[in-house]
């Protein structure tokens, strides 16, 4: 993003304060952090400047992009490839009673997915990345921003080609470890390993009741065919934006009668605190 264009965008959803202060993030070395009120969460979001934590934050928590019904209330909600935790809280937002499970490998989201998730009781944040088996897997950046880390396969005992190397899980081991006999609502954006997620899931398919995927297959070809496959039991599909919903016939709503693009403009967050 441009430097213009980082500066309308800041003031497009925070007014003159946003531009200020993306301004003097941009001329300082140091990290900046701001807490973030929205009418639409009950407690302040913490956002890295400088990062894609803003464009996440409008997409997430402004445009409600995983905003959809569901036939029965979730009790059980996974959050894979939570990075800092705006989905987790949306949905602890909307459904209080439902237990969150937020997984996350890299390091610096997580740590901001620990803070958003603070003063929500039902997220509990997973240090580690969703794969085919559990081992350790490579971290990867593709420079793509902090939404876009991606992990790999550990070829050998080394150190990472980056220097991250994190735990990978199974969502078996996941459903075991946490107490979850079932997922209502199973949300996936883990830039391109839901192919061998999908690839291996045998073990715990039947046990979902909603996917809501993020397809990958500009870097890995194939990612959708898996996803499909995986979810052939799932009779009802729709897309909004970048994002695929599948659902069983006891979880089925219909698709929303408007898209975020459709919705009147979401009311102005408000900017209410700045860290250094």
């Amino acid at each position: 993003m441009s430097i213009i264009e980082g500066a309308q965008s800041h003031y497009r959803l925070f007014g003159p304060r946003g531009v200020l202060l993306i301004a003097q993030a941009r001329l300082s070395s140091a990290p900046m952090e701001i807490s973030v009120e929205s009418k639409n969460v009950p407690h302040p979001m913490r956002l890295r400047m400088r990062t894609t934590d803003v464009s996440l934050f409008e997409e997430i928590i402004l445009n409600a992009e995983y905003e959809f019904d569901v036939g029965r209330e979730p009790s059980v909600i996974v959050d894979a490839g939570a990075n800092i935790g705006l989905t987790s809280v949306y949905f602890a937002s909307r459904y209080p009673n439902a237990k969150i499970v937020a997984i996350e490998p890299e390091p610096s989201n997580f740590a901001m997915l620990v803070k958003n998730a603070a003063r929500y009781p039902n997220i509990v944040p997973v240090k580690a990345a969703l794969w085919k088996s559990d081992a350790m897997v490579d971290l990867n950046d593709p420079g793509s921003g902090n939404w876009g880390f991606q992990t790999g396969e550990s070829t050998d005992g080394g150190a990472a080609a980056n220097g991250t190397r994190v735990r990978g899980v199974t969502v078996d081991t996941l459903m075991r470890e946490h107490g979850l006999a079932h997922i209502d609502i199973f949300k996936v954006d883990i830039e391109g390993s839901e192919k061998e997620v999908f690839d291996a899931c045998g073990a715990w398919i039947d046990r979902i009741g909603v996917l809501v995927v993020e397809f990958h297959d500009r870097w890995k070809p194939g990612c959708s065919d898996t996803v499909r496959a995986a979810a052939r039991d799932f009779p009802v599909e729709w897309t909004r934006g970048e994002t695929t919903f599948f659902f069983r016939p006891e979880y089925c709503r219909p698709a929303p009668a408007t898209t975020p693009g459709m919705r009147p403009p979401p009311a102005r967050p408000r900017i209410v605190g700045v860290h250094r």
